[in-house]
């Protein structure tokens, strides 16, 4: 038995959207009825990947490593790290005051700054992350104004700004406590985007919470991913697979890069690693 860990955006599905291809359904599918375990492993909090458990997976690690739940109605939890309520103050207002623009994640849902969304219709286009928020936005899933927040428990905060040296105040007060995991930039994209994660946690964490979980070890492992969010579950699995749409760094560590999203990449992997 294969502990299979898949990324969502840029890896299971085109970025922003909560469709995978017929093909990679088919090859999960094929793979669980083989005896293999199936797992969601994404930057994206519960309530933004509901839409995709229809697909029926083993289970998921979301916030980047922060919540880790499994079992066929997703209810056993491994693991749940939410930040401070100091941390979350501090890092929103010292990111505020420098600028950029945020956007913070619970359990149940999200919110962004009220104007992200002209912020990012002036971003060009080729980058994973920067095309699921405009997507998530245009599409209505769930991401309310900031002025809305409730005060839910916070697991991390999406950042994105112009010029690096707006991030310096925020590294420099919580850098010890926060890892500030950025993308990279493909032009004619300008922005500057990524998140502030725990140190204590990321998926390469949520990886062996759950081989523990099912008394597997780290060599049956495989991973499928396509950004720098991706890096720790990439360095930490059995096997790893960057995808051809994904970050050039990531690929050079990677045990194998496939064909991107939009030409049935995962299920090709899938098929090429004896999973199906």
């Amino acid at each position: 038995m294969k502990l299979i860990f898949v990324d969502i955006d840029g890896t299971l599905t085109v970025p922003g959207e909560n469709i995978p291809p017929h093909t990679a359904v088919e090859a999960i599918n094929k793979a669980r009825a083989k005896g293999h375990k199936i797992f969601l492993c994404t930057g994206r909090n519960p309530d933004m990947l509901k839409p995709l458990l229809k697909y029926q997976f083993d289970g998921f690690i979301s916030c980047g490593g922060g919540y880790v739940a499994v079992g066929e109605k997703y209810d056993e939890v491994l693991y749940d790290h939410p930040m401070t309520d100091e941390q979350r103050d501090t890092a929103l207002k010292i990111l505020h005051k420098n600028g950029v623009f945020c956007t913070i994640e619970a359990i149940t849902g999200s919110w962004g700054d009220e104007n992200l969304g002209e912020f990012l219709s002036s971003q060009g286009e080729g980058n994973s992350e920067i095309e699921r928020w405009r997507k998530a936005l245009s599409s209505n899933l769930g991401i309310r104004p900031m002025s809305e927040y409730d005060g839910s428990p916070i697991y991390k905060v999406v950042i994105m700004c112009l010029d690096m040296s707006q991030l310096d105040e925020a590294i420099s007060a919580l850098g010890n406590e926060f890892n500030f995991v950025l993308q990279e930039i493909k032009a004619p994209a300008k922005c500057i985007n990524g998140e502030m994660i725990n140190k204590e946690f990321n998926k390469g964490l949520g990886v062996k919470i759950i081989c523990e979980k099912y008394n597997v070890p780290i060599k049956d492992t495989v991973g499928f991913g396509d950004s720098m969010n991706d890096l720790e579950m990439i360095q930490t699995v059995g096997y790893s697979v960057c995808m051809a749409n994904g970050s050039e760094k990531l690929k050079e560590i990677s045990d194998m890069v496939c064909p991107p999203v939009e030409r049935d990449g995962l299920a090709q992997a899938f098929a090429r690693l004896n999973l199906v």
